[in-house]
């Protein structure tokens, strides 16, 4: 499976925002963005004028970036996302916060995504009582997310069930951390969707 080893916290200063891909460490002093508000590399604090076609390519690659996609995946997301009824830009970052690694960072099992898509794939959860280890996996509406019993003895995700207890999920999500099981009440609205993300410059690049 590809896979982006490039240094994370690079990415959010050449997006010029926080796209919390550290967990911990963007909540943290130690957070690059913070420390180093400009883009990374030699000519990084200069002022450069944006031409439209570069304001929509940072669209996009922010996106990619803030749900951990690659080029290919995103683009099968976009593609799907336009045969979907309603907003293309609403149906894509639908479609990315529907994947299964980001549903667990979104009910708290997961300090960032990237932590998130590891759990997922080394076995840790269940699909409605079945082991699923896809990080791209759609979950759709009704399904149940549980920790497997095994896993809840881990002191790492016993930590995470802790913590996500003390928070309150996005209302589209239900979770019990008694029974370590998070549940898909409804589909997200865009308000409900907190990407920092202008989805319509993505469609408009697309759409050339």
């Amino acid at each position: 499976m590809a896979k982006d080893t490039s240094p994370q916290c690079k990415k959010c200063r050449r997006e010029g925002v926080k796209l919390y891909l550290k967990g911990d460490r963007c909540y943290s002093t130690k957070c690059a963005i913070e420390r180093r508000s400009y883009a990374p590399g030699q000519h990084g604090q200069r002022r450069k004028k944006v031409s439209e076609y570069g304001l929509q390519l940072r669209e996009k690659q922010k996106a990619k970036r803030f749900y951990g996609v690659l080029e290919r995946q995103f683009r099968r997301y976009y593609n799907w996302a336009t045969r979907q009824p309603g907003v293309t830009g609403e149906s894509l970052l639908r479609l990315l916060e529907r994947r299964l690694d980001n549903v667990v960072y979104r009910l708290g099992l997961g300090s960032s995504r990237t932590e998130a898509r590891q759990l997922v794939m080394h076995g840790h959860f269940m699909v409605n009582g079945r082991k699923t280890d896809i990080p791209s996996f759609l979950v759709k509406v009704g399904d149940e997310i549980t920790v497997k019993e095994k896993s809840t003895k881990s002191p790492r995700i016993k930590e995470l069930i802790e913590r996500a207890s003390e928070k309150t999920p996005p209302a589209w999500i239900e979770f019990d951390g008694e029974e370590a099981k998070g549940r898909i009440t409804t589909l997200p609205t865009r308000e409900q969707i907190d990407a920092p993300v202008e989805e319509h410059l993505i469609v408009e690049l697309y759409s050339k």
